[in-house]
């Protein structure tokens, strides 16, 4: 049997799309407590907070993994209040951070998702290493504070550059190069 890894360039398809799915919830849950818990001590013994009541997680699948679909990305939305939006805890595996696109399209779909249900701003708070990325996707920096310990930059993202996904629970798929086309 051969094992599918994202380090040997054989997965080539990802679905982004919201977690409606119990798999989908917890595949989100999980990655969080391993990317913010025991990756980054971030936090204790999970990074659960009042907010995943109100939430919407949105997650990249990694549709071809070996063992089935696997959530290898996710994000959660919510309206903090009428118009005004807060992405938080997005987090890609480590060994799916070399595909390169799966936070931008996250990203994407949670700003998107977001102006389709009325949003006039849109914030995060992002860790100072990943602040060029969110420069990068039309986000400006309004301000600098730490949180948990670490360097953040509040963002607002501009939502002109972001059109409106009226269902995300649909999603898209996103195709990686394959071996033939990244050796190109």
């Amino acid at each position: 049997m051969t094992r599918i890894t994202p380090e040997a360039g054989f997965l080539q398809s990802y679905r982004i799309c919201a977690a409606t799915e119990p798999w989908q919830k917890a595949g989100a849950a999980a990655l969080r407590r391993r990317v913010f818990v025991t990756e980054q001590g971030l936090f204790a013994g999970h990074d659960r907070d009042a907010t995943d009541a109100v939430a919407m997680p949105l997650v990249a699948i990694a549709e071809d993994a070996c063992g089935g679909p696997a959530v290898v990305g996710t994000v959660r939305i919510h309206e903090s209040a009428p118009g005004i939006w807060w992405g938080s805890r997005l987090a890609v595996a480590p060994e799916w951070r070399r595909v390169g696109k799966l936070g931008a399209e996250l990203i994407r779909l949670a700003v998107g998702t977001a102006h389709a249900r009325g949003a006039v701003a849109f914030h995060a708070h992002v860790q100072r290493q990943n602040v060029v990325l969110f420069r990068r996707l039309h986000w400006s920096v309004t301000a600098e504070l730490d949180l948990h310990g670490r360097p953040h930059a509040h963002m607002l993202a501009d939502l002109a550059h972001y059109p409106a996904i009226e269902n995300p629970a649909a999603g898209w798929q996103l195709r990686a190069p394959g071996p033939a086309e990244a050796a190109r």
